[in-house]
């Protein structure tokens, strides 16, 4: 076998990115939200109404899992904006959607069930209509809703849109707009609310509210490990926020809106004391390019030891991606170049994994540390001996599989390949390196991996 033996040249190369991306999954159309149902799959709702099923292995089934786009109108911010599956999905086949309807844009939260002989399609007619909420305006529909840790459903509501809440709907115990919603959806017609619930029963105020005082949670989330809650409220016009609130959940908190923007007092026009409201664990400026926060997950996979308990989100204009430690908070680090432009939501699969995804790109990216193992079922090259004292050989499945190589140190200082000519074995001679940890980066046909390397 013919082997070509690579030399390597020095060049400045800034990798100050905490986070990288790989792509995963092309073809779909304006991705607005990502959940898994329990199994291997990535269920990717889009805005325009439809949701597609993602496999293991990238592929993206070309039938829809579900196809409401007769319901819905994808405009602004109105759509097919969420989903979540019922933590007893494998065996009932519920899941549930939430969309603002085509006649007068209010949310609807319907649930849908699985297809009898299908596990990729859903049953178009077994809509059931859980929830309809009235918007004021056309803008902050929330979209979000999830399953807790409790078993019960949690739906994330706008303040009705406009801008400062000018309904004060936010603040008033009697509209389930700008608030946390719970529900149990296993008891009751169509559900009931929990006697937990802080205005449940007797007490004055919608049963369905959980929290109060919320502008815009376009994304919450919670933590696989702990159950602690985490909520990105879209802000007005200086600051974006995030709540962490943890297990168990406190009841009727009070998150601020109209009266606090973040931590800054907006229209506290009837509001009480700043003692009454429940602040964020961090906020950011609007400004510099960020429009919108986007909330994401606490790391709790696997592949990539780097990301473990960091609480990872990011802004939908910048399109960078930031972090904050999940425990203490801290200030906000990010990464320094964007990610992908219109960012609105991350994902998280069976294992813990986190992919992001732009409404205005067609491609799902699994979210990768660069100096972690590579993905096994991602990588086309296969890179030996590691640790290595001398020639590293690079594998390739197929012949020109590699169109760029590059090697980067711990400092950021990258040794590219000088060719665009690549046979199935490359050969690169490490012993001028010092001893050390280096990212071996290999764009390939099926994008780009990474590979930690060991020099001895």
């Amino acid at each position: 076998m013919k082997k070509l033996l690579i030399a390597l040249f020095f060049t400045p190369l800034l990798f100050a990115q905490t986070f990288q991306t790989q792509a995963f999954a092309t073809g779909l159309t304006q991705p607005v939200d990502v959940a898994h149902a329990g199994d291997s799959r990535l269920f990717v709702v889009q805005q325009n109404g439809r949701v597609r099923i993602v496999n293991s292995n990238g592929t993206v089934n070309a039938t829809d899992f579900l196809n409401v786009s007769t319901l819905t109108t994808s405009n602004g911010e109105r759509g097919l904006l969420g989903i979540a599956f019922h933590p007893n999905y494998s065996v009932n086949g519920y899941f549930y959607i939430n969309y603002t309807r085509t006649s007068d844009g209010a949310t609807v939260i319907a649930r849908y069930t699985r297809s009898s002989t299908n596990p990729d399609v859903a049953d178009s007619t077994s809509a059931s209509i859980i929830m309809i909420i009235t918007q004021d305006f056309s803008n902050h529909n929330g979209g979000c809703l999830r399953f807790g840790p409790d078993g019960l459903l949690y739906i994330g509501m706008g303040d009705g849109g406009s801008g400062g809440d000018p309904n004060n709907r936010a603040q008033n115990i009697n509209s389930l707009l700008g608030k946390m919603l719970r529900i149990d959806v296993d008891n009751g017609t169509p559900y009931s609310s929990p006697a937990t619930n802080p205005y449940a029963g007797a007490t004055a105020g919608a049963d369905e509210i959980f929290f109060t005082g919320m502008r815009n949670p376009w994304k919450f989330s919670f933590d696989k490990l702990n159950g602690n809650m985490w909520i990105a409220d879209v802000g007005q016009n200086a600051t974006e926020e995030i709540n962490r609130v943890n297990a168990p959940l406190t009841p009727g908190l009070n998150m601020g809106w109209r009266c606090y923007e973040g931590n800054t007092a907006y229209n506290t026009t009837g509001c009480g004391a700043a003692a009454n409201y429940y602040f964020p664990i961090v906020t950011y400026p609007l400004g510099s390019g960020n429009c919108s926060v986007v909330g994401g997950y606490s790391y709790r996979g696997t592949n990539h030891p780097s990301f473990s308990g960091k609480y990872i989100f990011a802004d939908y204009c910048t399109g960078r991606i930031g972090y904050i430690n999940a425990v203490s908070g801290g200030a906000i680090t990010w990464t320094t170049t964007q990610i992908a432009s219109q960012l609105a939501t991350f994902g998280e699969d069976v294992n813990g994994e986190l992919y992001v995804a732009s409404r205005s790109g067609g491609t799902l990216l699994k979210l990768i540390d660069p100096l972690s193992v590579n993905d096994n079922q991602l990588s086309k090259a296969s890179v030996y001996p590691n640790p290595v004292d001398g020639i590293l050989t690079i594998k390739s499945a197929q012949s020109n599989d590699i169109s760029q190589i590059a090697l980067i140190d711990m400092s950021g200082k990258s040794m590219q390949i000088n060719s665009s000519r690549f046979e199935n074995d490359i050969l690169i001679d490490t012993s001028s390196l010092t001893n050390g940890i280096y990212l071996l980066q290999l764009t390939t046909s099926n994008g780009v991996e990474h590979h930690k390397i060991i020099k001895k």
